[in-house]
């Protein structure tokens, strides 16, 4: 199953693959380089393929827990201040995506989007200490019954080019649900309530939608 945000690039893929299977077939004697060619061709092709894979995920929704948004690598779990909505102290979880990773950002949790924002920016590599204030972003506040405002930020990374959003203020959006894509190489940060319990830890593998990074806060 592929992501919609990939139809245009994988139509294009297609079409520019058979054209250079066929032309190379019939003008290139040479067995080596024609089978060069079709290789390396065939293999971008591929590579198109599972960039844009949108693997279905099984989960079971709860308010009391707070899923990956995205699949990646857990780099960043720490106090800091978020300066832009909340203007006060939060906990952030930041987990970063390679360009093999699924690119596909999901609702971490259920809830009415508050506020949605596209700010244009830089392109630092997505694991740069200031990504998260200069480069190409969207940040995303989701108001949930359990935590309250949580909110996220997708970031675009050295190779990403581009972020579709689809969260708009005043929608009602399910934990689980696609929210999104970022196109090669980038970070999302999620900002908790202080006092969050932490369910993932430094290095550890984030599965978009399945792994639980946060549960109910304390009483």
């Amino acid at each position: 199953m592929f992501h919609k945000e990939g139809a245009q690039s994988i139509l294009l893929g297609t079409v520019i693959t058979a054209i250079v299977l066929l032309l190379s077939d019939k003008f290139i004697d040479t067995y080596w380089i024609l089978k060069s060619i079709q290789i390396a061709t065939l293999l971008l092709l591929i590579i198109i393929l599972q960039f844009f894979r949108n693997p279905k995920r099984n989960y079971i929704l709860d308010d009391n827990q707070i899923l990956s948004p995205v699949d990646g690598k857990v780099v960043v779990i720490e106090e800091v201040y978020e300066g832009e909505y909340f203007k006060e102290k939060r906990i952030q979880v930041s987990i970063f995506m390679s360009p093999l990773n699924v690119h596909v950002t999901r609702y971490g949790l259920s809830g009415l989007v508050k506020f949605s924002k596209y700010h244009p920016g830089k392109f630092l590599v997505a694991w740069h200490p200031k990504a998260s204030e200069e480069n190409e972003r969207t940040t995303i506040v989701i108001e949930n019954k359990t935590f309250g405002e949580v909110l996220y930020r997708q970031i675009a990374g050295a190779l990403a080019r581009r972020i579709v959003n689809y969260a708009k203020e005043g929608m009602q959006v399910v934990q689980g649900e696609d929210a999104g894509f970022i196109k090669f190489g980038s970070r999302v940060d999620v900002f908790l309530p202080l006092g969050t319990p932490i369910n993932v830890v430094l290095n550890q593998k984030a599965i978009g939608g399945k792994t639980i990074i946060a549960t109910k806060l304390n009483e």
